[in-house]
């Protein structure tokens, strides 16, 4: 019998391209509801004053540690490394979010 308390929990590495061009990289276990934060201004100080347009990119993980570090990896690349990462990148379109999905 399925339970959705047995629902496998992801982990989220996400990039997210900002109205001003500029990209904020952070991680989360619902991708959905932390673009939806960014977007009212509930998300990172960053991204209050910078806000986000898209989700260029994501990676998925078992554990959130594992999808921290990856933030963390992902934060010490230039932006050039940052969009050689990127480029390509396809995702599942129901997590390619657009700000004006959310409006």
């Amino acid at each position: 019998m399925y339970d959705e308390s047995m629902k496998k929990t992801w982990n989220y590495t996400y990039i997210l391209l900002c109205k001003d061009g500029t990209y904020y990289t952070g991680w989360t276990n619902d991708l959905k509801k932390r673009f939806h934060d960014h977007m009212v201004g509930n998300g990172a100080k960053y991204t209050k004053a910078h806000p986000p347009v898209k989700i260029v990119y994501y990676e998925t993980f078992e554990t959130a540690k594992e999808a921290m570090s990856r933030e963390w990896h992902i934060k010490q690349l230039n932006r050039i490394e940052k969009m050689a990462l990127m480029k390509g990148f396809k995702g599942k379109k129901a997590l390619r979010m657009k700000a004006e999905d959310e409006k």
